[in-house]
């Protein structure tokens, strides 16, 4: 009995998984690079208003409108790196499932 074993496709498999998870981390990099400048701007924007800041009723307003747009920023940001999760995971599983056919 001499059978020959195809090794090519989970070979195949393997690259195109390594691919994928690659470009997860490259985009999950550069998506880390966008979050941390967007951080810096909004802070140093909200600074700059925080000097205009007269009463405590204004300092009030102000706190709450910054964690609003803090809140806000940081919720997008999040759904930045959840579509990346998300398309590698779809990517992956599509791979996975050829392998099987």
């Amino acid at each position: 009995m001499t059978n020959n074993v195809d090794f090519q496709k989970p070979f195949e498999a393997v690259k195109t998984l390594m691919t994928i998870q690659a470009d997860a981390i490259s985009k999950s990099v550069a998506q880390q690079q966008k979050t941390g400048e967007a951080l810096t701007s909004f802070f140093q924007t909200e600074a700059e208003k925080a000097k205009e800041l007269k009463s405590p009723e204004d300092v009030i307003q102000f706190n709450v409108e910054a964690n609003k747009a803090l809140f806000e920023l940081l919720k997008a940001q999040g759904e930045a790196f959840t579509a990346i999760a998300t398309e590698a995971r779809e990517a992956a599983m599509s791979e996975v499932t050829n392998l099987s056919k």
